[in-house]
């Protein structure tokens, strides 16, 4: 079944000024939004699957890097803070994505709580956390795979996974996510076996925990718990994307909370497994900390490293697939929102006859592309540029974390109305606190020097994107977009109340 338009009546005459927010809006025939359709194919499982299989990569590489940071000590404070954080965030989302059901999900939040220009921010950040996040992981990804079959470039082993998982989500919504299902459950399966062989295998030592600096806890202070931050944020980056996916489930009002709040609960047990055990074996937090593949190394540890290499290659990979393959349906559906309401070119939100943003997918796929190539020739990722386009994609997530949040709060105060058939038990307190420890973690993100180009790349982006706001797309958005037309017409109604 097709996603129809919200109809209200309301459409701004052509070019009509918004004063408000300074922006003009264009009418759109009835054929815009016909050639822009979703197709509903998910249940609540299917979107747990999407969201768990976006993250689950945090558990695989990348969280690690925060014991160099802050030790285990360090870490393991930092992930507790993190932690929080995501539980206020999806608990506030869960309920704003049942009162405003939209592809647009952040982007559609912030446009009705404060209007276009927050909105547009929130959308660029969007995009900067999730058309990055895949290109760095198909850098690792190929890292893995030439190991399997050695000799191939790397740039062919890119357009290869770029081609067979943007191939999927274009084919159709339903195979993505079961897709997304079943490499989702082979990873979990996969961290379930070393969980296991860690604990009974004697492998692991508390002692193993505490072998970086002088031994302590807190072997960096508490400036070690700081700058750990961002790394403890991948193990449960980017399953804030589930409302982006409100347009394609069957039952977004009993399946979104439903799918968020198993999904963190999930997240958080596999977050406290991988940091204990993980940390806890081989050559111990000292040598995890500085791996490329810590589950890897982890399972040489507990099995040893005569079970072939083959094996493990597949197992680091499938995690990495998982995320590489759920993520490409976000950044597709960001771009597809944005486009459809007019902030950036409307060419990129047309549908195919299998109603999928095939055109936001492709383009998605080319700037990844192009981003692992530029890491390609300043080292293949290994040198520190690549750890700074990693902190760059949390510096845009952290940004709009923060400001979604607070939309929750603006749309609780301005928005009574606004029916909410799920309401987050944490309420406004819960979305405060969530509020300031993104806040924190956005600092935290300048705590490592050799990650602060990463950081001023997105500002340089950010700054671009807003001259193409201010000087092209705020004069042609799309009254009829969902998401625009919901907000415009409670605009109306509380300016009729005043």
């Amino acid at each position: 079944m097709d996603v129809e338009p919200r109809q209200t009546g309301v459409k701004p005459p052509e070019h009509q000024r918004h004063k408000q927010h300074h922006v003009k809006y264009t009418d759109v025939e009835d054929t815009y939004l016909e050639n822009r359709q979703l197709h509903r194919s998910a249940g609540w499982v299917l979107l747990w699957a999407l969201g768990v299989g976006a993250v689950i990569s945090g558990d695989f590489f990348g969280w690690n890097f925060g014991l160099a940071a802050g030790g285990f000590g360090g870490l393991l404070i930092a992930t507790f803070f993190i932690a929080i954080m995501y539980v206020c965030m999806v608990l506030s989302i869960a309920e704003m994505s049942t009162a405003l059901p939209h592809a647009g999900g952040f982007y559609s939040f912030t446009r009705n709580a404060f209007g276009p220009r927050l909105a547009f921010l929130n959308g660029v950040t969007d995009m900067v956390e999730y058309v990055i996040t895949p290109a760095v992981i198909v850098v690792g990804i190929s890292g893995y795979a030439d190991t399997l079959l050695p000799g191939i470039p790397n740039p062919v082993w890119w357009l290869l996974f770029y081609a067979l998982f943007v191939g999927i989500n274009i084919w159709g919504t339903e195979l993505t996510f079961k897709v997304a299902l079943a490499v989702t459950l082979a990873s979990m399966g996969i961290l379930v076996i070393f969980y296991i062989g860690a604990i009974f295998s004697g492998a692991w030592s508390s002692d193993l925990l505490f072998n970086i600096g002088d031994g302590s806890f807190l072997p960096e202070g508490w400036y070690g718990v700081f700058a750990a931050l961002p790394f403890a944020i991948w193990f449960y980056l980017a399953i804030e994307q589930l409302p982006l996916a409100a347009e394609e489930s069957h039952d977004v009002v009993n399946d979104m909370p439903k799918a968020l709040i198993v999904g963190i609960i999930t997240l958080l047990a596999l977050s406290v497994f991988t940091l204990v055990l993980n940390s806890g074996v081989g050559g111990g937090a000292a040598s995890i900390g500085e791996s490329g593949a810590p589950l890897e190394e982890g399972f040489r540890a507990v099995f040893g490293a005569g079970q072939g290499s083959a094996i493990l290659t597949f197992i680091a990979l499938t995690g990495l697939i998982a995320s590489f393959h759920s993520i490409i349906y976000a950044y597709g559906r960001v771009l597809f929102a944005q486009s459809r309401a007019g902030y950036i070119p409307r060419w990129i939100s047309v549908t195919s006859t299998r109603r999928t943003p095939h055109r936001a997918l492709l383009l998605g796929a080319l700037v990844g592309y192009l981003i692992a190539v530029l890491l390609e020739i300043v080292g293949g990722g290994e040198s520190p540029v690549g750890a700074a386009l990693l902190n760059m994609a949390v510096f845009g997530a952290v940004i709009s974390y923060g400001l979604v949040m607070v939309s929750y709060i603006a749309l609780k105060k301005n928005r009574p109305d606004l029916p909410r058939p799920y309401k987050s038990p944490l309420g406004v307190a819960g979305a405060w606190v969530g509020t300031v420890l993104a806040v924190i973690s956005l600092f935290a993100t300048f705590a490592i020097a050799d990650y602060r180009p990463g950081v001023f790349g997105t500002l340089i982006f950010v700054l671009l994107m807003y001259i193409y706001y201010f000087l092209y797309s705020r004069n042609r958005l799309v009254s009829r977009a969902p998401e625009e037309e919901i907000a415009l017409v409670s605009e109306a109604e509380r300016r009729e109340l005043t």
